[in-house]
């Protein structure tokens, strides 16, 4: 892999992988249309192992303010709505549902289901879920005002993003917002939650490249810069989201969703694309 197509990825990858926009879907379409090889398991788990570094730096503070809460240790970190000792509990149930999901159709996700045309659909429908949960939710609550309940909804909504196209962050902020949090606090649960099923896939690929024969020879540093740039652009844009959310609607990521829905979607019938 050349070290510049390794760069493109990975900055996609950061920039999508934490977007309410399926970072499943950019890196399977960028490829075909520049004509690019695929990549890979192994830069798959490069890209994974930089999100899941960028979101455990961003959130190290907030995790140890949660299982420092969570076991009965009391802690005032810098964020007042995680002090609940439920946070911790509400994240380890919210995460059985997508590791259920991932057992049972992780062949469908890997294989009939990863085209553009199932992309396409989820983009759009995920998108209009996503418009009528932020338009409707009136409630304003944070995480110190969840409920057992919320976190099953948000942990099942997780389990869909084995749909390629869903996105992980879109469908887990959209639940929120259906739940009633407001959109920061259901974008910190979203990422919060990503953490474990980020960290349990890029742990299932690497042990499956290791039964493979492990890294081949020569991808050493395009891996390298794969998790560097992935991990260094997913930090700046979680930031950038979060901050983002603070005085702004969903509206300009569900327009997103649907005209780039609607465009792979004919890239896929018209040229045939992905099918």
């Amino acid at each position: 892999m050349p070290l510049y197509q390794a760069i493109i990825l990975a900055i996609v990858q950061g920039l999508t992988e934490f977007l309410p926009v399926s970072s499943t879907a950019h890196l399977a379409i960028i490829p075909q249309l520049l004509h690019w090889r695929d990549p890979g398991l192994g830069f798959d788990i490069a890209l994974h192992a930089g999100t899941l570094a960028a979101i455990i730096i961003f959130f190290f503070r907030d995790w140890v303010q949660i299982i420092l809460n969570g076991i009965g240790v009391p802690y005032r970190g810098s964020q007042p709505d995680e002090n609940s000792r439920a946070l911790l509990w509400y994240l380890v149930l919210g995460s059985i549902p997508v590791g259920i999901a991932g057992l049972v159709f992780n062949k469908q996700a890997e294989g009939p289901w990863r085209n553009l045309i199932v992309m396409g659909v989820m983009l759009i429908v995920i998108g209009i879920l996503m418009y009528f949960g932020d338009r409707f939710s009136q409630a304003k609550r944070g995480l110190d005002q969840m409920s057992w309940a919320d976190a099953m909804w948000i942990g099942v909504s997780q389990a869909l993003a084995v749909v390629p196209g869903t996105s992980r962050s879109g469908i887990t902020i959209t639940a929120g917002r259906f739940r009633s949090l407001n959109r920061e606090a259901a974008a910190r649960f979203s990422f919060l939650l990503s953490t474990p099923a980020i960290a349990a896939a890029a742990g299932k690929d690497a042990w499956d490249m290791h039964k493979q024969g492990g890294v081949p020879a020569g991808m050493g540093l395009p891996y390298a810069l794969g998790i560097l740039v992935s991990g260094l652009v997913g930090i700046v844009v979680i930031a950038f989201f979060l901050k983002y959310l603070k005085q702004n609607t969903l509206a300009l990521f569900v327009w997103y969703r649907i005209i780039f829905g609607i465009i792979i979607i004919a890239l896929a019938v018209f040229f045939h694309i992905g099918g």
